[in-house]
């Protein structure tokens, strides 16, 4: 009895039989018998067996469309047949003495042929097993070939991110950058004429040139962490910091850093956050982005004098939802999945600056705080982004 794990055995023996097992302690008793009753048969016929174990094969597995093993499967001569269950050896008894006829048969077949070789015929009967293996092989190759051209269009993808952080990157970080120069360039300005015993700026517009370079430089850095984490994409663990947090607080002073934006589009803040919620258990830094993030789209997608909302919400005794809506034109339903998608961007989107990681980014924070995240539609237009957070333990 010839036994391979590799491949199947090319061979030309007028009877070939496949073997499947596999690993599971329950059936080595009945693959024994089997095996044990086939020697037996191989001691007065002539024929060729193969074991093939479907833990190590299993494309052989698929070539045979096999439902349960062990199965004995008769590949040659034609027709194929497959024996499974748990009387494999019942069944081999009953066929056998056909199996032997059709194997009479063939070589008959094949004798004949070769009588009439010399007359110019050409045998065309080839080896049932040598078949087996092609297609086996053909079967591992398109899997390979599957997987690379996954691969490839893995490939083509952050190719094509590249060049686009690329194009836009000078833009997206030109504007804030300017103002950041401005702001820079006035005030210098501005100590220059002091010395000289002139002043243009008022303590308050001083102030607020101050605060607007301190600003737009937090915007520079954000998009530039932001880029580099969303670059790490392929990590399973994005690493937080969790302490007491006090949400409520830590959202108003994300709108206070978003102020000269929202109020230069005349926006309304509504803020609906209750004093007695609860603080959270997670990383402030990793939260402040994720509301950067959210409040930052609703302000960018919420026209001039429209309204943006924030709320709190005590959901259970481990959870605290958080949520920032808008005005704006809203995710249609069957986008509102795809948005979280690494580099995914609406059609509508393509004309505004950013890179469509934000909400990428946001959706793995909330996931590394093992919360959720999810948009849904306002009821007077708009888009509601929700997440939930843990509840910090008294």
């Amino acid at each position: 009895m010839q036994v391979s794990q590799d491949q199947p055995i090319y061979s030309e023996a007028p009877l070939q039989l496949l073997l499947f097992v596999d690993g599971r302690p329950k059936s080595k008793p009945q693959v024994q018998r089997i095996r044990s009753y086939l020697k037996e048969l191989q001691a007065d016929y002539n024929f060729e067996l193969q074991i093939v174990d479907v833990g190590q094969q299993p494309y052989l597995a698929e070539h045979f469309k096999l439902v349960a093993t062990p199965a004995l499967i008769k590949i040659h001569p034609e027709p194929r047949e497959i024996l499974a269950g748990s009387n494999i050896i019942g069944q081999l008894k009953t066929c056998w003495l056909r199996w032997q006829a059709a194997v009479d048969a063939y070589l008959q077949l094949q004798s004949g042929l070769q009588e009439t070789e010399e007359n110019g015929r050409v045998r065309e009967l080839k080896s049932s097993i040598r078949s087996v293996a092609v297609s086996a092989e053909l079967i591992t190759l398109s899997d390979e070939i599957f997987r690379l051209k996954q691969e490839k269009e893995k490939l083509q993808e952050q190719l094509q991110f590249k060049d686009r952080v690329i194009a836009m990157l000078a833009h997206d970080l030109r504007n804030p950058l300017t103002a950041v120069s401005i702001a820079i360039d006035t005030l210098q300005s501005n100590y220059n004429e002091q010395k000289s015993g002139f002043e243009r700026l008022t303590p308050k517009m001083t102030v607020h040139l101050f605060k607007q370079a301190r600003s737009q430089s937090k915007t520079i850095d954000r998009m530039i962490t932001d880029l580099l984490q969303v670059g790490r994409g392929n990590e399973r663990e994005f690493p937080i910091q969790p302490q007491k947090v006090d949400i409520g607080k830590l959202c108003l002073e994300v709108l206070d850093e978003l102020r000269d934006r929202y109020i230069a589009k005349s926006q309304k803040i509504k803020k609906d956050i209750p004093k007695d919620l609860p603080n959270v258990y997670a990383d402030p830094e990793r939260i402040r982005q994720v509301l950067i993030n959210l409040l930052d789209n609703a302000i960018k997608y919420t026209p001039e004098g429209g309204d943006i909302s924030v709320c709190g919400l005590h959901r259970t005794t481990q959870k605290v939802q958080f949520s920032v809506g808008d005005t704006g034109p809203g995710i249609p339903e069957e986008n509102r999945e795809l948005i979280f998608e690494n580099h995914y961007r609406l059609e509508r989107d393509e004309s505004k600056e950013g890179y469509g990681i934000g909400l990428c980014l946001c959706q793995r924070i909330i996931r590394a705080h093992y919360g959720q995240i999810w948009v849904d539609a306002a009821p007077n237009g708009g888009a509601w982004f929700h997440f939930t957070l843990p509840v910090y333990p008294n």
